[in-house]
């Protein structure tokens, strides 16, 4: 069997497991398989198979059939301008946190806290951007820490940034003049309906919060204030409908003069506050 006749057949059994885009996630998964990159794979066409490439193939199109992510079979997900490993302990980094980092680095920064840090993706991308910054990342996994950790070393950015197992503030101390996150906030009833790929894939903590998906917010705009310095400023991501919620939590906290930042996709995605 040739490239050609694998695809075709993978695309049609992904087709029949309910996956759209199913051409596209086996031509990944072939990819990944031949290591190639992808846009290689249309001079391969034609060529035979292996044994062995034909068994590996087989068997990533069979755990893609159980829905589980690409990003999980081939072990990464690229994200802002960078390639970050990603395991079932940590989210997925997706572009939408893209508009997250696209604000934050459109303002100067030095020393950074990224809560619940998971694979680091956030913390990571402004670290390889501004390489005169250090950070602060904290996650309550060491699952998810270990995963960040590789992240950071194969970044080479290993050594301007520390990583702190605990819940939000708890094992933070000193003052950040930027403050990011990607927090829980999926109701628990939004979280029975999120496709399979999330839903039996990916950590629940990351995903779900109480309080219809606000109660991240709130324990982490309580606290806050006390570790922005002067002039320091916070974004987090947020629900495509939780603007006004989380505006209002953050005047609740004390901050006077929040914003809510859209995606490219024009819905809301980034909550920020700063203090003077």
């Amino acid at each position: 069997m040739n490239v050609q006749a694998a695809l075709t057949a993978a695309a049609s059994r992904l087709t029949q497991a309910g996956i759209d885009g199913a051409a596209g996630d086996a031509r990944r998964l072939m990819a990944h398989v031949l290591g190639v990159d992808p846009a290689m794979l249309i001079t391969l066409m034609d060529t035979p198979l292996s044994d062995a490439d034909r068994a590996g193939f087989d068997l990533a199109i069979t755990r893609r059939a159980k829905r589980e992510p690409v990003s999980h079979i081939i072990g990464r997900r690229d994200f802002y301008a960078h390639e970050f490993a990603v395991t079932a302990d940590v989210l997925d980094p997706r572009p939408e946190t893209e508009t997250l980092v696209e604000l934050a680095l459109a303002a100067p920064f030095r020393h950074v806290l990224d809560l619940g840090t998971g694979s680091g993706a956030i913390l990571l991308s402004l670290m390889a951007a501004r390489p005169d910054a250090t950070g602060v990342g904290v996650d309550i996994s060491p699952a998810a820490l270990e995963v960040a950790r590789i992240n950071a070393d194969a970044l080479g950015v290993g050594g301007r940034v520390s990583l702190l197992q605990g819940s939000w503030f708890a094992p933070v101390s000193g003052r950040f003049d930027l403050v990011v996150a990607n927090p829980p906030y999926i109701s628990a009833d939004e979280y029975r309906h999120l496709a399979p790929e999330l839903r039996l894939w990916e950590p629940r903590q990351a995903l779900v919060a109480e309080e219809s998906g606000l109660a991240a917010y709130r324990a982490i705009l309580t606290d806050l204030a006390s570790f922005l310095a002067p002039g320091g400023r916070a974004l987090l991501e947020i629900g495509a409908t939780q603007g006004a919620a989380v505006m209002a939590l953050a005047r609740e906290a004390g901050f006077d003069a929040p914003s809510v930042h859209p995606d490219l996709d024009g819905r809301d995605r980034v909550l920020s506050v700063a203090i003077r």
